[in-house]
């Protein structure tokens, strides 16, 4: 099997880099263990005492498997996210005690109207190399082993997969809490009832059949202050995809299956992210499903994908943050995380980029490439700067992206718009002011475009709404307001050869960019 991980023993030697620390003893020679036994500082003596209850010979391989754990622990940790105004006063928010998510958005809109704008900032935070337990620890690594070495369907899977995506004791942010053995217990048997029991497509598609038989998505949880873990999953029986995806994530690990979770931070063509779950398959492949709702080979991922990642455990050294030569420069929102990998091909056919980054400061080692999403531009991948360009790899294409830079603040235009063409060329996006055209415009996006029986596209404006036109050049340019009356809307003598979004007075910044292509509207 092609390994998308670097081999154990290589990323604990690698891991070391970068800090003077001798290692003896507990450590095993193992500079990653020792430092996080440094950074456990009043809870180093459980981290050893898991390390010591793994000396035995016959114990070597739990041993690897626990100095895995110890040595990528540093980034593991519970979270608590604050709603909070510009004063740092904190809001408080149960999600159920709103009817539904439109209720719930009137009330957060009611208090802002008040307050003023209110804003979710991280807090309470719970490093695990600091709380967790030798017990907890223990449990898991030989709860792990025994659902690897029973477990028929689990006879292929490696060490390397078995680390990476079976082994690790939490699925995102969550609160710290035991899940193997509940789950262990409820699909015990499960083997007898299988067709065949050394596939893992069909066990987890047995274990996924129960549990979205009683989980289920709300969208409420979209404003849920945690991760839930499992007491709170179990209490509530619904969440957002992440949940979802974590209780897959229980349910299939818990019982030795590689299940990941896969997400795309933005969404190429609509607004929002999206996770979803995988089942790792020979070959280096993935099966694709969605926790608590679709089974494997029913699920299918509904817009246009820029990039897709993988949460994982160890650290991913070919990730921005292990990149960077100026410490000083800073880096964009979840882009700095270690631990994410870049598993795109797997998903969607992909293509290099080359960028031409004429408007690029002086001084910035990185840009980033970005994707129209809730009316912002939002970094989906990184490229080093190197004279003048850079290079994005293994983009998703037919898709809009814009070149930006970061100045610690906000992000700025470094280039001109582009489409990457489904054949991998580039086709940059330049409003020519010379060259004007008129467009008759039917739609804000392309899921509200009627077409009626000649085939001629309607229009699909709300009657009595103020609609603004706007055109890209380095920022967003208004091109004016017309007020739908039924038909289309005429804007005439507006550059040609741009990009263009229509926006309608008061809305939540849904509605899609678009490019005139001489007779209609194409949509990005």
């Amino acid at each position: 099997m092609k390994k998308a991980y670097l081999p154990i023993f290589l990323l604990l030697l690698l891991a070391g880099c970068g800090r003077e620390i001798t290692c003896t003893g507990v450590c095993g020679g193992n500079p990653r263990v020792c430092e996080a036994l440094e950074l456990a500082g009043q809870n180093r003596p459980q981290l050893e005492k898991v390390l010591q209850h793994y000396r035995a010979p016959s114990d070597s391989l739990k041993l690897r498997a626990a100095q895995f754990l110890i040595a990528n622990m540093e980034d593991q940790s519970f979270y608590r996210f604050a709603l909070l105004d510009s004063l740092d006063n904190e809001y408080q928010i149960e999600v159920l005690d709103y009817p539904d998510y439109a209720t719930m958005v009137a009330a957060f809109d009611s208090v802002e109207a008040l307050v003023g704008e209110l804003h979710w900032d991280s807090c309470d935070l719970q490093p695990d190399l600091e709380l967790i337990s030798s017990d907890y620890l223990i449990d898991n690594i030989d709860l792990a082993f025994q659902a690897w070495e029973s477990k028929p369907w689990s006879r292929e899977l490696d060490f390397d997969d078995f680390c990476n995506n079976v082994l690790p004791y939490r699925g995102s942010s969550e609160p710290l809490e035991p899940w193997r053995q509940y789950f262990l217990d409820m699909y015990d048997g499960l083997s007898s009832r299988m067709n065949d029991p050394s596939d893992p497509v069909e066990a987890t598609t047995l274990i996924n059949q129960d549990i979205k038989t009683w989980f289920e998505f709300d969208e409420r949880f979209y404003r849920h202050p945690t991760d839930q873990g499992l007491t709170e999953m179990l209490s509530c029986r619904m969440g957002r995809c992440e949940d979802m995806t974590n209780l897959a994530i229980y349910a299939m690990r818990a019982n030795g299956l590689a299940v990941t979770s896969d997400y795309t931070p933005h969404w190429a063509d609509s607004g929002n992210n999206h996770a979803w779950n995988s089942i790792l398959i020979s070959g280096n492949k993935v099966v694709p499903f969605m926790g608590c709702l679709k089974d494997p080979g029913e699920y299918h991922l509904r817009s246009r994908m820029a990039k897709a990642y993988r949460k994982g455990y160890a650290r991913n050294f070919e990730n921005l943050i292990y990149q960077r030569d100026n410490e000083d420069e800073k880096l964009p929102g979840w882009l700095k995380g270690r631990s994410y990998q870049d598993v795109t091909p797997m998903y969607t056919p992909v293509a290099d980029v080359l960028v031409s980054l004429p408007y690029a400061p002086d001084g910035v080692q990185f840009a980033y490439l970005c994707v129209f999403n809730d009316g912002e531009w939002k970094p989906i991948h990184w490229g080093e700067i190197i004279k003048g360009r850079a290079v994005f790899t293994d983009m998703g294409t037919d898709i809009c992206y814009l070149p930006m830079c970061f100045d610690g603040d906000e992000l700025a235009s470094a280039g001109d718009c582009l489409v990457l063409e489904k054949q991998g060329s580039n086709r940059v996006l330049v409003s020519l002011s010379k060259d004007l055209v008129n467009l008759d415009l039917v739609s804000t996006t392309q899921r509200s475009a009627g077409v009626s029986t000649d085939s001629i596209e309607e229009a699909a404006f709300a009657i009595g709404t103020t609609y603004e036109l706007f055109h890209w050049d380095r920022k967003w340019e208004s091109l004016g307001k017309q007020t739908a009356n039924g038909g289309k809307l005429h804007y005439a003598g507006v550059p040609a050869g741009g990009l263009f979004w229509l926006v309608a007075d008061g809305s939540r910044k849904d509605e899609r960019i678009f490019i005139w292509n001489g007779s209609r509207q194409v949509w990005y």
